[in-house]
């Protein structure tokens, strides 16, 4: 059973990584290839059918931590507590910037919402790569640590580069190229990467830390009837926002 929520844990947060990876890098991007408005306003669109869906990853993540390595949970948020807040606030940040960037039409109202998305975009990539190297050193290590910061601006760089072959795919007009969806599928594998190597170094450690046996049951017959729901939402919102079969503009609550 511990093998098997092992298993879960990693598919959850990779998944992450390779889905809401674009929606941030594309966050990341807007101001070096969004030089117009409308050139934003069409990143946004892109990628903003997308938002949500990706981001119940991030709350199965969550509730997968909290459930499945309750003592793992307690030391990540003791040692990244600075981290962890700082993060929350980037999440929020740059939703509200989702939200808000069309309640308003003026060019100065949406640039201010279009720096917001970026710097939260910015925050959350740049965070959870000194997330990572912190859970691989086993939160001993500062967060200042040079590592930590050189595996953020990795995690960074990976989640642009993702963001910008997702608007390739989807959007090629503001990307200037036009991508494949097996090139979208293979930067969403180079996103995931860094979360796959620290987990991949990390079994023995969690295989240990485990919640009792019983629990893992427990949280296996609770998460069960949720799995199918989470795939075919995910299944449905890819294949209706595919390129060609929907136009792109922004949803009515973007």
């Amino acid at each position: 059973m511990e093998l098997i929520w092992y298993a879960v844990f990693t598919l959850l947060l990779s998944g992450y990584f390779a889905l809401e990876g674009f929606d941030l890098g594309v966050g990341l991007l807007m101001p070096v290839i969004g030089r117009t408005q409308e050139t934003r306003d069409r990143m946004v669109a892109a990628m903003a059918p997308f938002v949500l869906a990706n981001e119940v990853w991030l709350v199965a993540v969550a509730g997968a931590l909290f459930g499945v390595y309750p003592h793992l949970e307690g030391e990540a948020l003791f040692g990244l507590y600075p981290l962890v807040v700082a993060m929350l606030l980037a999440w929020v940040v740059r939703d509200a910037g989702l939200w808000f960037r069309r309640r308003i039409d003026g060019p100065g109202w949406r640039r201010f919402w279009d720096v917001t998305i970026t710097a939260g975009s910015l925050g959350l990539s740049f965070g959870w790569g000194v997330a990572l190297y912190a859970a691989a050193t086993g939160f001993g290590s500062s967060l200042l640590h040079p590592l930590g910061l050189l595996l953020g601006v990795v995690v960074t760089l990976l989640f642009a580069w993702h963001g910008w072959t997702f608007l390739g795919w989807r959007a090629p007009e503001t990307a200037g190229i036009t991508r494949t969806g097996r090139a979208l599928a293979l930067s969403g594998l180079a996103a995931a990467l860094p979360a796959l190597a620290v987990l991949g170094g990390a079994l023995p450690y969690l295989l240990d830390h485990s919640a009792p046996a019983s629990t893992l049951g427990v949280m296996g017959v609770m998460a069960l009837p949720f799995a199918p729901v989470m795939v075919l939402a995910q299944v449905w919102v890819w294949r209706f926002f595919r390129p060609g079969r929907s136009a792109v503009r922004t949803p009515s609550f973007f």
